[in-house]
């Protein structure tokens, strides 16, 4: 059996079906805060790079770049600050 067959193999055995559905309390959207407030959120990494990149701005700034900040804060956020 290949390497790739193999880590398939031993990934699926551990998947539980728990696994797979959101915490329940992550469906609440992002932290309310004031309009000034910045919202932390993972970004994509530059490509070539292991470091994980985090950007604070307003709800404002995310919504400028087409991001729904209470969409992607249980996968992506990280803090606010006030």
């Amino acid at each position: 059996m290949s390497h790739w067959k193999m880590a398939v193999a031993f990934g699926l055995v551990g998947v539980s079906p728990g696994l797979a559905q959101p915490p329940e309390d992550s469906m609440a959207g992002a932290p309310a805060a004031g309009p000034e407030a910045r919202y932390c959120l993972r970004v994509e990494a530059v490509t070539g790079t292991l470091t994980e990149q985090v950007r604070c701005w307003t709800r404002r700034q995310w919504e400028e770049q087409g991001v729904d900040v209470d969409k992607e804060w249980a996968r992506e956020g990280v803090k606010v600050i006030e």
